[in-house]
């Protein structure tokens, strides 16, 4: 790091901060750490106000850790749908029954005991165990990594391990042992609203004469960031078939890769071969009576993940009957679907 500026009483600052600009939040009505957990997991890679929705479905739905360790995935996962990244939601479930079987059914409030926990890493247990257990242990997410970056103009990139462990090391001895969790919330709230990635409001910050970024006007070159990693691009096309007796043909995907467990149409694998209706048919023949070879072409989508980013092409085909692997269109509420599926699905029959 470039400098401690020991001399900042970020704790003090940052709480007087807080206590007028809180923002009233659902989760922060309680101290119930199985409510902040649910409320920590649907933020991560999700904006507030629909976190907000989503969170009050959930914990309607699933009012403690009993009740979501005994939801069948299908059902959780239909919960979930359209906040991506399912494998939070399957992590969540293996988590509920752990709880149960380890702790008894009482969701740990500790920071050794909730990073045993599948899919809770530093970042989770820590936001727990202060907010719930008033344990020193300062949260980084992307929000305390852009302000603290700018306020100690921190020049190595806050994607390396090794800087975001300085910098939780700096905020968790700078953090009052009085009010660890409120100084959490504050610093997060504070990156959120404040120090944006890009309309950043230097000048009613109130650290704008602490920041040695601002002071050498260069808070736009910070965070420094090292290069991502190319996003693949891919390719997919999905069939939705239809039978005459008002049944879909839906396939279930596997525990693994991208949308696990989660349900999908018939998916066409071109073997980067143009794909024609000549190849279509060639595929759906193999395994249906087709009432005839009219295919349509729905729609294209672009759907990005944080590693890959999809072209998605819709048909639509009428067969006669379904053999297998058929579901009534009445089941579908219950079926869980990767949000563009759902999206094109909606449009279709809705």
């Amino acid at each position: 790091m470039t400098q401690t500026i020991s001399n900042i009483n970020l704790s003090e600052k940052l709480i007087r901060w807080y206590s007028t600009n809180k923002r009233d939040l659902p989760w922060r009505k309680t101290k119930d750490p199985y409510f902040v957990w649910v409320s920590e997991i649907i933020l991560q890679q999700t904006r507030i106000e629909t976190g907000i929705r989503y969170y009050l479905n959930f914990t309607k739905k699933y009012p403690n850790v009993k009740s979501l360790a005994r939801s069948s995935k299908q059902q959780l996962l239909k919960t979930w749908e359209g906040l991506g990244y399912y494998s939070r939601a399957l992590n969540m479930h293996k988590a509920a029954n752990q709880i149960l079987s380890i702790h008894k059914g009482v969701f740990p409030k500790d920071y050794s005991s909730l990073i045993e926990l599948p899919g809770i890493g530093d970042y989770t247990a820590s936001a727990i165990s202060s907010i719930c257990n008033n344990e020193k242990q300062g949260v980084v997410d992307g929000n305390v990594l852009r302000f603290v970056s700018r306020l100690l103009k921190i020049d190595h990139s806050i994607n390396s391990l090794k800087t975001k462990k300085q910098i939780k090391k700096y905020i968790t001895e700078k953090m009052s042992s009085s009010n660890p969790g409120d100084f959490n919330e504050a610093i997060m709230d504070f990156g959120s609203t404040v120090c944006k990635p890009k309309k950043f409001l230097c000048n009613s910050c109130i650290f704008s004469l602490d920041c040695q970024a601002n002071l050498s006007d260069s808070v736009k070159n910070y965070p420094v960031k090292s290069k991502k990693n190319k996003v693949e691009k891919k390719e997919m096309s999905y069939v939705i078939i239809l039978s005459q007796n008002q049944k879909i043909f839906l396939n279930k995907r596997s525990d693994r890769g991208i949308w696990k467990n989660l349900f999908e149409f018939f998916l066409i694998e071109s073997n980067n071969k143009p794909l024609t209706n000549e190849l279509i048919i060639e595929n759906l023949s193999k395994k249906f009576t087709l009432k005839s070879n009219k295919i349509k072409f729905i729609k294209s989508v672009k759907h990005k993940l944080s590693h890959i980013e999809l072209k998605i092409n819709f048909y639509l085909i009428k067969v006669k009957n379904l053999k297998s692997k058929m579901y009534d269109l009445s089941s579908l509420k219950r079926i869980p679907f990767p949000r563009p599926l759902k999206v094109v699905l909606d449009d279709i029959l809705y």
